[in-house]
């Protein structure tokens, strides 16, 4: 970290997680903070699903819900942002004090249950950019108390496709009572139908992906792949927060419900991502997601099978300057190398990935 990303880390840190989350929104509302000028590298170019990437590293989902700052990210050195999850009706989510920081193990357990200001606000933004450049994904979800959380998606589809490079259907967050259980085969089925049909009748059609949880058996995971491969999704984000509990160092905070990110999710979700690009095969997308925080680990998950990497709690504890820093990192990776494009890198530790057992 620079000096300037350590006294601002500093300056956040003396705030609670979600006032000093607010205050990095305002930041880049406001044009701040500034970076340098962002690696532009045509070797580390990736072609998923009809889009054209600047480069693999994309900021997660849960940073900007609702969809505030995307070119502000991009601006930092992402090749792609993904806003939300946005669900139909603005909700509060759970109550206060609900994310947590594990600073000894660079990780963070929240259990905010898609708090953001609902469709209508998400549309005004997202319209207000549209034909700007840059890749902007919308991740989509229901409202806790909804009596039809397919027709949330539905209505997600209809009303966000059309500003949306692509978009995440979001049912692995283990803070909505219930949500997870829409990845079981049946209920996936009628979601995953509902949902692509929604999305021939847009007046849009982007690709569609499937966010799924890291806290999967192979059972359910054979199930996922063979749902997502029958209803033409076009790929699967792995993963979500684990609601397991590595071994951490952060004492009673690491007790807290919710779902736990950064550093300590890196093998389990990178294990599930290479399992899962077994299951589907070398054709559809996969997005890796979980404990990036270097260039190292973003070409692991691109080693293990990913065609995209994300991050965001790994810049809580690195600072703006990290996607900058990484994308630097792997051009001359990719440079020392030798190589034409970094894609000739993904499925390089898939079989080392995909036969390590989940502790």
């Amino acid at each position: 970290m620079s000096v300037l990303d350590r006294l601002g880390q500093k300056l956040l840190f003396t705030f609670d997680p979600e006032t000093a989350h607010g205050l990095s929104i305002a930041a880049l509302r406001c044009g701040l903070p500034v970076t340098g000028r962002p690696t532009r590298d045509d070797r580390l170019k990736v072609s998923v699903r009809g889009i054209d990437f600047p480069n693999p590293l994309g900021m997660a989902a849960g940073y900007d819900k609702n969809a505030e700052v995307p070119d502000a990210l991009l601006g930092l050195g992402f090749g792609f942002a993904e806003v939300g999850t946005i669900t139909p009706l603005p909700q509060a989510g759970n109550p206060k004090p609900r994310i947590f920081r594990l600073t000894a193990d660079e990780a963070v357990i929240n259990r905010l249950g898609f708090n953001n200001e609902g469709h209508a606000a998400a549309e005004r933004r997202l319209a207000a950019r549209k034909g700007r450049s840059g890749i902007v994904g919308v991740n989509i979800g229901a409202n806790k108390d909804s009596t039809d959380r397919i027709g949330d998606y539905e209505r997600g589809v209809a009303r966000l496709a059309p500003y949306a490079s692509y978009l995440a259907v979001n049912i692995s967050s283990p803070n909505t009572p219930g949500l997870r259980n829409m990845q079981a085969r049946e209920q996936l089925g009628e979601l995953l139908s509902r949902v692509m049909a929604a999305r021939a009748s847009a007046t849009a059609q982007p690709p569609v992906f499937l966010k799924i949880a890291p806290d999967l058996v192979e059972a359910e995971l054979e199930d996922i792949a063979a749902e997502v491969t029958e209803k033409r999704i076009d790929g699967v984000i792995v993963s979500n927060t684990t609601i397991s509990r590595p071994a951490l160092r952060s004492g009673d905070t690491a007790r807290e419900t919710g779902g736990l990110s950064g550093k300590p999710l890196f093998e389990r979700s990178t294990i599930v991502l290479a399992r899962m690009r077994k299951l589907l095969g070398p054709e559809l997308a996969i997005i890796g997601v979980g404990g990036v925080d270097s260039a190292d680990t973003a070409l692991e998950k691109i080693l293990a099978g990913a065609d995209l990497v994300q991050l965001y709690t790994s810049m809580i504890y690195a600072g703006p300057a990290l996607p900058g820093r990484i994308v630097a990192g792997m051009a001359r990776i990719v440079e020392t190398s030798r190589l034409k494009s970094i894609r000739e890198l993904r499925d390089g530790h898939l079989d080392q990935w995909a036969t390590k057992p989940l502790s």
